[in-house]
């Protein structure tokens, strides 16, 4: 392993000199982007990867590489089809796994859609916050007895959770104006509540739950922008890190952007960041200032009030349907 890890360590850094023979993870989204290469580094260590995702026939040509290294280091790849949008398909999803009744040493939810037009879902909720929240909050809650004991679950937050803050009583943007990236935002302060409130439910059996930022990088989750978006946002988020005397943003290649999930999943000590905020491979500070595009994380994404309120709402919410 790297002794000095940080913003520029790679997946493959991070778990240099391990073998994970034996070892089984649930993936959701490897068809692309940083869950590809999740999925490409565990395999090439001897792991076990069952990849979630959306589509089976666009996965199976996408998950070449991933096959590639799974041969060459002994690993595995499964796939399963899920689509987060749907709690149907996240039932199916979770039943298919519940038959096979294999453990997970951890489960990396790492599937998302960024920034996307107003959509509601065939269950009514608001896409990003469906797609990206809700759906992974109802799979990892149906399946969570085949987490093994001391497992981990590793939740793709985002620094846009610096946004805005979860709104528990409008979460479908009924009764106010819809920003794509405030939405997006809201959803991501989602993912680390869940984890603040998962890890404090399962920490007795050995089991830790943590939120990851993975780092800005080009992948395709911003499709939805136009290249003149991405422009206007690099340029809003540069001035805003000036404004603050922070230092320019720098995006990370997609094997740095995923490694900060495979080392809270494999290499983190699981004590220091059950229910924490992570990035660059560390634990991240808390930082309240209001610039949204600031390091660190807000401390309403590790409120446990909030957290618990989350979860109770949410238990609701799946059940409806």
């Amino acid at each position: 392993m790297t002794d000095k890890l940080g913003a520029k360590t790679t997946a493959d850094e991070v778990l240099a000199g391990i073998d994970l023979t034996g070892k089984r993870f649930l993936v959701t989204g490897i068809s692309g982007g940083i869950g590809l290469e999740t999925a490409r580094a565990l395999v090439a260590k001897g792991a076990t990867v069952i990849g979630a995702v959306r589509g089976l026939a666009r996965a199976e040509a996408a998950t070449a590489a991933v096959r590639d290294a799974a041969s060459q280091g002994g690993g595995n790849l499964a796939l399963v089809e899920l689509d987060l949008a749907s709690l149907q398909s996240v039932r199916a999803c979770a039943d298919k796994l519940l038959t096979d009744g294999t453990p997970f040493d951890a489960i990396i939810a790492n599937a998302g859609v960024m920034a996307t037009p107003f959509e509601k879902t065939v269950d009514g909720f608001e896409l990003q916050f469906a797609a990206n929240y809700l759906g992974h909050f109802a799979l990892i809650t149906r399946i969570e007895r085949l987490l093994a004991d001391n497992a981990r679950v590793v939740m793709l937050s985002s620094q846009a959770h610096r946004v805005a803050d979860v709104d528990l009583d409008d979460p479908g943007f009924e009764r106010q104006e819809y920003y794509p990236f405030v939405a997006y935002g809201k959803s991501k302060t989602a993912m680390s509540l869940f984890a603040v409130e998962f890890d404090r439910r399962h920490r007795d059996r050995g089991i830790r739950a943590a939120s990851v930022m993975p780092g800005n990088s080009m992948t395709d989750l911003a499709r939805h922008f136009s290249p003149e978006a991405v422009q206007e946002l690099f340029e809003t988020v540069g001035k805003a890190r000036a404004d603050a005397g922070l230092p320019p943003l720098e995006l990370k290649e997609i094997p740095q952007a995923a490694a900060t999930s495979v080392w809270a999943a494999v290499v983190a000590d699981k004590d220091e960041i059950g229910g924490r905020y992570l990035e660059d491979c560390a634990v991240a500070p808390i930082d309240d200032t209001p610039n949204p595009f600031a390091d660190g994380v807000k401390s309403y994404a590790l409120d446990a009030d909030r957290a618990r309120q989350l979860w109770s709402l949410s238990e609701q919410w799946v059940n409806v349907v």
